[in-house]
């Protein structure tokens, strides 16, 4: 058992925190924390113009549904929680922010031959039908090409999830980034650091800065400081072409993949699948380039002509259960392992997180995400 969690600082009490690690979790927690009054200095080891990190390359899925299949009804719990603070949230970041929010549903499709796996997918999700807000439809031929109609007409029958939706994620980051800068957080770039309690030092200079507590949430970057942490590769190419037009990801279930597709602003798409146990960085392989291009082209024969704009490779942190956690010891807390549900599971994170930091109300997410009082020490190969 691990005991229960103490506040660390007051809100309004000027403290001054240091947050290693610029992705998503780091800007979230340096927004909400300037926002409530605290002094906050961001690090990052890569530049804000060529940002490197697992935010950037994911496809803002919002999809508690189709997670909760595969990840248990906790990521379903937290992730309705993320649907709605997002929606909260991006309204405070301004109505150009609010744009970047989709709730369309999500689409699930199989080929003839293997439509068994919707009905697996509908067995898998049987513990969540008693559960708020989870509607699954299902859908025949035409009413698939009614929401979708440059779907493959190949498709007789598909389930609709109705709760699911989307994030526009590369221009969320830059609005973040620019509320930062408004709120006057201190963003040192290019900068990887040694994290101590109280302490961040610069790997590449002698410069060190003390604050009132160091937040440690580098992802991936931190797993050979982090018990357990591992990073699992993921794989995406990002598409471009006006010939498809969806308005809500679209997932292939297959018996050896699920192929996900996710619209983006100016007629963009991130196709995805692979989950590799590899923290191999190096580019995409030919294998995964060619099923992820086959795989798009039979949802939508006009996939054909796009245009590949990047292939992207990143690493999802991970613990053993591919769930967050949180370690504390006094003037340090990490926070890491959003898995593949960054974008899901960081709202819930993050307010887990500042009720502990802030002395606000208890966390309704403290038994999904207890806190552990220890922390290893940061080693540096």
């Amino acid at each position: 058992m691990n005991p229960t969690f103490s506040p660390l600082l007051p809100a309004d009490s000027g403290a001054h925190i240091g947050i290693a690690g610029a992705g998503l979790l780091g800007q979230l927690l340096a927004w909400q924390l300037s926002m409530k009054g605290f002094q906050v200095s961001l690090f990052d080891a890569a530049s804000a113009s060529s940002p490197n990190s697992a935010a950037h390359t994911a496809a803002g899925m919002l999809a508690p549904i189709s997670e909760a299949a595969v990840a248990g009804p906790e990521v379903y719990t937290m992730g309705l929680y993320g649907l709605k603070r997002w929606q909260t949230w991006l309204g405070q970041l301004g109505p150009q922010a609010s744009q970047c929010f989709h709730r369309q549903g999500s689409l699930l499709v199989a080929h003839p031959q293997d439509e068994c796996e919707l009905q697996q997918f509908l067995a898998d999700t049987r513990c969540l039908n008693n559960e708020p807000d989870c509607a699954i439809n299902s859908l025949n031929q035409a009413q698939l090409q009614q929401l979708e109609p440059d779907l493959s007409q190949q498709f007789r029958s598909g389930l609709l999830l109705e709760p699911e939706g989307h994030l526009d994620n590369r221009e969320i980051l830059e609005y973040l980034r620019q509320v930062l800068q408004s709120n006057k957080v201190a963003y040192h770039e290019q900068t990887p650091v040694e994290v101590a309690p109280y302490t961040l030092k610069a790997i590449n200079t002698a410069q060190q800065w003390r604050f009132d507590l160091v937040i440690d949430c580098r992802g991936a970057g931190a797993r050979h400081s982090n018990r357990g942490l591992r990073g699992v590769r993921g794989e995406t190419l990002h598409l471009q072409t006006t010939e498809v037009h969806f308005i809500r990801p679209v997932r292939l279930m297959h018996p050896r993949y699920q192929l996900y597709v996710v619209p983006k602003p100016d007629h963009r798409f991130v196709i995805g699948a692979t989950q590799i146990e590899s923290e191999d960085t190096s580019p995409i392989s030919v294998q995964s380039s060619l099923e992820l291009s086959s795989a798009v082209y039979t949802l939508a024969p006009a996939f054909a002509e796009a245009r590949i704009l990047e292939a992207g490779v990143n690493l999802r942190p991970a613990f053993s259960d591919n769930l967050p956690q949180c370690f504390s010891r006094p003037g340090l807390l990490t926070a890491n392992g959003l898995f593949r549900h960054g974008y899901l599971l960081a709202p819930a994170f993050v307010d887990h997180l500042l009720a502990q930091i802030s002395q606000s109300a208890p966390s309704p997410f403290a038994s999904y995400l207890p806190t552990h009082h220890h922390y290893d020490e940061p080693v540096y190969e």
